[in-house]
C-alpha cells in the first residue's frame, strides 16, 4: 500500500502518523521528495482501514501495490535513486538520478602490472569506477577460476594507485570477510536467485551491483533485488547483461527494452553490460550507445591490454585505446541526454 501525503504536511506530523501505522504491524519505507512525501506499507496490510486512511486530513491519496515488489516499486519512491560511492581518492562517485557510471577493466585480474595498467589507462579516459574480477564463476570446471584473495589485493593495490572504487564479484557468503575494502559487491548472473546469498547481503552496508539471470524475466530481477532490500539494504544497481535465447550468433542477447521498462517499473539505477551481452569486441562501442540512448545510467565495460592473451573473455574485451575513443562519443550522449559523466569529485 502506498499513502501519498499532501504536500505541505508538516513532517513531524507525517513521522507521528506512520508511527501509528507501524503499531498495526506494517513496516513503513519512508520516501521525501522535492514535493511530496510518500509512505509504503510493506507488511499485512489487509487490517488497515484504507476509508479511514483516505479520510485522514494528511493524506493526498491512497494506493494499493499489486506487484510483488514493493521497495524497489517507483510508487514507493517516486525520485530516481542516486548511489553514491566514496572513492580512494575521497572522491565522491554517482550512478543514477542524472548521473552516468562508468565502470571499465578487465574479466579477470591476471597480474600486477596488467591491473593496474589498466586502471591508469581507464582512469585517464574518464572512467569512475575499476571492474575486475578476483574470483570467477566459469562454465567449465578447468578454465581460469582468478587469482582469489590474491586478486582482491591487486585490486585494492589499483584503488591506492588511482583512486578508482572497486566492483568485482561475490560467489559465496563465506567471501564477504574478504570484501571489506570493496565498494561495490557484484552479483553475478548466475547467482541472481540465490536467494539465501541475497538475504545475507541485505544486511550488508554497501552498494550491490545486481545482474540479471540470463533466463530471468524483468519481474524476478526486481524481486531479486527486493530480496536484498527487504533486509535493509537500499542501494541497489540493476544490470541488464543479456539473456539467452535461440540465436546463436551473439554470446546473449541484449534486452534493450528492459531499460525503458525497469525505469518506469523502479526507481533503483539501471546499468548495462554489452561486453557480456554481445561477447563480441567491435559491437560493444555501438551498444553501448544504445544503451545510454535508450535511458542507462551507467554501462559496464571489460577493457584488456591485451585481449589475444586474455586469461578469461578476450574476445568480448576492448582496448584502452578503444575505451578511450568511445568515451569521447559518451561524452556527448550524456550532453544529449543531460546527464552527468565521469568521476563526480
Amino acid at each position: 500500500m502506498i499513502i501519498a501525503m499532501k504536500q505541505g504536511a508538516a513532517p513531524e506530523a507525517v513521522r507521528n502518523f506512520a508511527a501509528g501505522l507501524e503499531k498495526q504491524g506494517v513496516k513503513i519505507h519512508l520516501s521525501e521528495g522535492a514535493s511530496q512525501t510518500v509512505l509504503g506499507l510493506v507488511g499485512d496490510t489487509t487490517g488497515i482501514d484504507e476509508k479511514a486512511l483516505k479520510a485522514h486530513h494528511l493524506v493526498e491519496k491512497v494506493i494499493r501495490v499489486q506487484e510483488p515488489y514493493k521497495r524497489a516499486n517507483r510508487l514507493f519512491h517516486p525520485e530516481d535513486t542516486r548511489i553514491d560511492i566514496r572513492g580512494g581518492d575521497s572522491g565522491v562517485r554517482h550512478i543514477g538520478a542524472g548521473y552516468l557510471g562508468i565502470i571499465a577493466g578487465p574479466c579477470s585480474v591476471e597480474t600486477r602490472e596488467q591491473i593496474i595498467g589498466i586502471a591508469q589507462d581507464v582512469k585517464q579516459a574518464g572512467a569512475g569506477f575499476l571492474r575486475g574480477g578476483a574470483f570467477k564463476p566459469r562454465t567449465s570446471p578447468y578454465s581460469f577460476q582468478g587469482l582469489g584473495c590474491e586478486g582482491l589485493d591487486l585490486l585494492m593495490e589499483a584503488k591506492q594507485e588511482t583512486g578508482l572504487p572497486i566492483v568485482t564479484e561475490l560467489m559465496a557468503i563465506h567471501q564477504l570477510e574478504v570484501f571489506d575494502e570493496v565498494d561495490i559487491i557484484q552479483v553475478g548472473a548466475r547467482n541472481m536467485q540465490n536467494f539465501t546469498l541475497l538475504k545475507e547481503l541485505g544486511h550488508c552496508r554497501k552498494p550491490i551491483l545486481l545482474k540479471r539471470g540470463y533466463a530471468a524475466t524483468i519481474t524476478e530481477l526486481l524481486m531479486a533485488a527486493e530480496y536484498i532490500m527487504a533486509g535493509g539494504n537500499e542501494d541497489i544497481i540493476l544490470c541488464e547483461r543479456g539473456i539467452r535465447t535461440f540465436d546463436s550468433y551473439t554470446r546473449n542477447t541484449l534486452d534493450l527494452s528492459s531499460i525503458p521498462a525497469l525505469k518506469k517499473l523502479s526507481h533503483l539505477p539501471v546499468i548495462v553490460d554489452p561486453s557480456h551481452a554481445t561477447g563480441i569486441s567491435w559491437m560493444v562501442p555501438a551498444m553501448t550507445k544504445a544503451a545510454i540512448a535508450a535511458g542507462a545510467d551507467g554501462v559496464m565495460l571489460e577493457v584488456h591490454n591485451d585481449p589475444e592473451n586474455a586469461r578469461c573473455d578476450g574476445e568480448q574485451s576492448i582496448t584502452p585505446a578503444a575505451f578511450a575513443a568511445l568515451m569521447e562519443a559518451l561524452r556527448k550522449y550524456a550532453s544529449i541526454e543531460g546527464k552527468n559523466i565521469g568521476p563526480a569529485v
